[in-house]
């Protein structure tokens, strides 16, 4: 059955990084990464931080935006296709197959976020004591480590991007020492959007299940906003806005998934809170991110294996 999954999950991955919106997000990341330099210059020595604020949170909306998209249309392009009939004619449970579409989708994200975190730490890096040479000349040998592996592997060329995507975090995250704490937050910030991403994706595959990608996009997009917002609905005006729209409020907060949960302020993500230790909180907040994507994908699967595609 994990063989199943895998091959299923890598055709996935496959298939979405290829995908030209992918790329159009990737291309708008990496401008906010530019944005935020400029930014940065106008600041009175907190370039920095600037970067680091305007770099993590670009990587939690850039990165919600691609579960979005990749949950809505993986399903229905296979559907589309046709190619979906003869593969669930072979001896593959539907479940196999949602969850390989499932992990396709994390996979791709995990490189989105990966490369988008490697040039905000690079950037942290050139901002801060770190030699610039030294920066320019790891960038510059990593590059031309992806354009060999891309010429040589010549049928797999998409899947060297997984592990010079880590490669290229971890030589950043070594080179940006230099930022302290902003480093740290980057790291923190980076660890949670994949928490958080993959319940979007999640929510993405369980309306893909029944729905059609414009409407699973609309849904997963309104599951994310309420989500960011579920600290606030919880804890609407009675006074203002009446009884009933407070316990609306709270009810939406206690039925989707609390996603503040990820994106907490930056004394959390630092460490200076001092019963909030950040690496528990992420742990913590990994597990929240795997029960409540366990349960989604349950869910997913029900609707999933009662849905007749002839």
């Amino acid at each position: 059955m994990v063989m199943r999954i895998f091959v299923i999950a890598m055709n996935a991955y496959r298939e979405s990084v290829r995908a030209r919106l992918l790329i159009g997000l990737f291309g708008v990341a990496v401008a906010t990464c530019a944005y935020a330099v400029v930014v940065a210059s106008l600041s009175l020595h907190q370039e920095a931080r600037v970067v680091s604020d305007l770099g993590s949170s670009s990587i939690s909306l850039y990165a919600a935006l691609v579960a979005i998209v990749l949950g809505a249309t993986s399903l229905h392009r296979e559907v589309e296709q046709k190619t979906v009939f003869p593969i669930l004619a072979r001896p593959l449970a539907r479940h196999e197959y949602m969850l390989g579409k499932y992990f396709g989708a994390l996979a791709t994200l995990l490189v989105f976020i990966a490369v988008d975190a490697a040039i905000v730490l690079a950037i942290l890096a050139l901002l801060t004591d770190q030699k610039p040479a030294l920066v320019l000349g790891a960038a510059a040998a990593l590059l031309a480590i992806l354009a060999g592996l891309l010429v040589r592997a010549k049928h797999t060329r998409v899947y060297v991007l997984i592990p010079w995507a880590l490669a290229a975090l971890l030589a950043m995250a070594l080179l940006a020492s230099t930022a302290g704490d902003d480093r740290r937050l980057v790291l923190s910030s980076m660890l949670l959007t994949l928490c958080e991403v993959s319940i979007v994706t999640a929510v993405a595959t369980l309306f893909s299940s029944f729905s059609s990608p414009m409407l699973t996009a609309m849904f997963s997009f309104g599951v994310f906003i309420i989500g960011r917002s579920a600290d606030t609905l919880a804890h609407l005006p009675a006074r203002q806005l009446g009884g009933g729209a407070r316990a609306a409020g709270a009810l939406l907060a206690r039925v989707f998934p609390n996603l503040n949960l990820y994106v907490p302020p930056r004394p959390v993500l630092l460490g200076q809170v001092a019963d909030l230790p950040i690496w528990p909180y992420v742990g913590a907040s990994a597990l929240h991110a795997a029960a409540y994507s366990a349960l989604l994908l349950a869910i997913a699967w029900l609707m999933f294996r009662k849905r007749d595609f002839t």
